[in-house]
């Protein structure tokens, strides 16, 4: 029996649930550090204790967070939506204003869509190893930012200025395609691009209950954004005195589109602090591969060696949240077997196209009826506005500027801005009665509501084009909207909980161990992506085809009448 003399005390193993560090050994053996070194360690002991504990005993919440946080934090997707309503409205009319052959409009939709599909899970994967002491997310989303207001700028104000700078007729049009067209395309990328930062910032800082009332209230400014922006479009500028002293009307928009966007850009990027990716790197590295216990030389009964003993305790790999795009990745891969270099690859497009096809099935037929439902509903809002202004109001968008059909178009533009306002504004309501709805119907019954609802008023809208059917019916496309931004990661969400505690009670697959959200959540934002490429790529040479514009509205209730179906047939429900 070894006894301890009065300057040893003995050395203890810590208490369950708590981690060991330099103070719970022996004096003689702590090491010794410099005051910087202290005090750094002070300010970060409570982050370096949740990692740990995160590595030993599974994944833990960040700190909840208030209401007033995550409204500004959703304060983006006003400003966005806002944005994307006064493109959505006005993109279609300019377009055709400045010249562009009916044939090409839809070509505009094409170009954006394909480079966010090539682009997104790279530029994805970019940010999940940004070391800006600014986070991780926030520098892609200002710069993003940026990108869209050069775009608006080029779309609403490049007909004035080619018009201020060129004189000749011929080139001036054909400038003013160029320049609108890249601002459109331009504006496009960074918005699709923008909601796949804004989300997975959402999902780095906030608990698993603050990431559903983050949603809520992402749907809820989405669907006010939107209907502010196509109140602004709605009204007659052009006679005001505010587009008196700014030009034109597209310049009194392109104000109040400019300062909203800019003022919610910086409310949502000062909204929740985000931990600099450098802070997870210097926690990982002081965390050795293993945590030796150590003591006396001579065991005895109640006493440990004093040389460290050969028992070593693995010390669990970390690293910090990866979103790919829009997703919500576990924080830790516990597998001892796999290095970290090997675990932190950065996702490719030939990495998510495989995963892709070797995605479990019910995550594939998600996908499937996400590109369903976004096709049919980008073929309806995209060229609303114009069916508006050529089919209800029957005017003509290639006739000369001041006269009385062009004027007709005009009238029909601005209802069909209050149509899409009436959208957005029940998009809002909707999102809210979602969750009044959900204990009855459950994910998948609200998921086919909205398909449904948005089929058959289409198709309404459709047979009886006149004034007061369309705008009572674009209530509906609120419900639609709503479903398409909550539901499919809402169901994403509960597969990879269920997939947790599956794997908590060690009934999960092996090979299923190793796959994050956010290859499946970068899949499923690909789709929008995928759906504009086939609206653009198709709708133009069906229109031309049909010789009219109602094609597209038929179109929109057709496929989204066959997403029913599929989601029927294919979605799978949960508990």
């Amino acid at each position: 029996m070894t006894l301890l003399t009065g300057e040893e005390k003995p050395c203890r193993f810590p208490e369950p649930g708590s981690h060991i560090t330099a103070t719970d050994l022996p004096d003689k053996r702590r090491p010794s550090k410099d005051k910087k070194r202290m005090k750094e360690e002070e300010e970060e002991e409570d982050a370096e204790s949740a990692v740990m504990e995160l590595a030993v005993f599974g994944a833990v919440e960040p700190p909840r967070r208030s209401r007033g946080r995550l409204v500004m934090h959703g304060m983006v997707m006003f400003g966005r939506e806002f944005c994307y309503a006064v493109e959505a409205a006005f993109v279609t009319p300019v377009l055709l204003s400045v010249g562009l052959p009916r044939s090409l409009y839809s070509m505009v939709w094409l170009i954006s869509p394909m480079l966010g599909f090539l682009l997104q899970p790279v530029i994805g994967s970019a940010s999940d190893h940004c070391k800006s002491p600014w986070g991780r997310r926030r520098p892609y989303i200002l710069s993003l930012g940026i990108m869209m207001m050069v775009g608006l700028t080029l779309f609403l104000n490049g007909d004035a200025f080619i018009s201020a700078l060129v004189g000749d007729r011929a080139l001036k049009t054909t400038w003013a395609i160029v320049i609108v067209m890249f601002g459109v395309v331009l504006f496009d990328f960074a918005a699709d691009f923008i909601d796949g930062p804004v989300k997975a910032y959402l999902f780095d800082v906030c608990s698993y209950q603050d990431k559903e009332r983050g949603l809520h209230y992402h749907a809820l400014l989405t669907g006010l954004g939107g209907a502010f922006g196509y109140l602004i479009g709605a009204m007659d500028w052009g006679h005001s005195s505010l587009g008196a002293l700014l030009g034109s009307e597209y310049q009194v928009i392109f104000f109040f589109s400019a300062l909203t966007w800019g003022i919610f850009l910086i409310v949502h990027l000062c909204s929740i602090p985000e931990r600099p990716l450098s802070r997870w790197a210097r926690s990982d590295s002081a965390s050795p591969g293993t945590l030796p216990l150590l003591g006396n030389s001579n065991p005895g009964y109640g006493a440990l060696p004093k040389d460290p003993c050969p028992m070593t305790v693995p010390a669990p790999e970390i690293r910090p949240r990866s979103f790919s795009a829009l997703s919500e990745a576990n924080a830790v891969t516990p597998s001892a077997k796999q290095p970290n270099k090997e675990v932190q690859k950065r996702m490719t497009l030939r990495g998510l196209l495989l995963a892709m096809i070797h995605m479990p099935s019910h995550y594939r037929h998600l996908c499937i009826s996400h590109l369903l439902g976004w096709t049919a509903f980008l073929c309806n809002m995209l060229f609303f506005t114009d069916f508006m202004g050529q089919i209800v109001y029957k005017g003509n968008p290639y006739a000369e500027h001041n006269s009385t059909a062009y004027a007709t178009y005009e009238r029909g533009v601005e209802v069909g801005c209050w149509g899409l306002c009436i959208n957005a504004v029940s998009s809002a309501l909707y999102s809210y009665a979602q969750r009044l709805l959900l204990p009855y119907i459950g994910l998948k019954g609200l998921y086919f509501v909205g398909y449904f609802v948005f089929g058959l008023g289409t198709s309404l809208i459709g047979l009886f084009p006149n004034v007061i059917a369309t705008l009572t019916l674009c209530s509906v496309f609120g419900v639609m909207s709503s479903t398409l931004y909550t539901m499919p990661f809402n169901l994403i969400s509960e597969y990879h909980r269920e997939e947790e505690e599956r794997r908590k009670l060690g009934t999960e697959e092996p090979s299923r161990h190793r796959r994050g959200t956010g290859v499946d959540c970068a899949a499923l934002t690909c789709m929008v992506q995928l759906a504009q490429i086939i609206v653009g790529a198709g709708l133009g040479a069906l229109v031309n085809l049909a010789g009219s514009v109602i094609v597209v509205v038929l179109s929109a209730s057709t496929v989204s009448l066959l997403g029913c179906v599929f989601i029927a047939l294919f979605i799978r429900n949960v508990d």
